[in-house]
């Protein structure tokens, strides 16, 4: 159980990453998200 969780929480992090780096500038700045701070979000969107 705790295998699939931590193959779940990469897998929903991958894709939180992948989605805000394709997001302009813009975007993520009326999202209030830095570039820089796209790995950090992600990581906070999987606990």
């Amino acid at each position: 159980m705790n295998v699939a969780r931590s193959f779940n929480n990469w897998r929903k992090y991958r894709q939180t990453v992948s989605e805000l780096g394709r997001m302009s500038n813009r975007a993520l700045n009326d999202l209030g998200i830095d570039r820089s701070e796209i790995q950090r979000v992600a990581r906070d969107a999987t606990r």
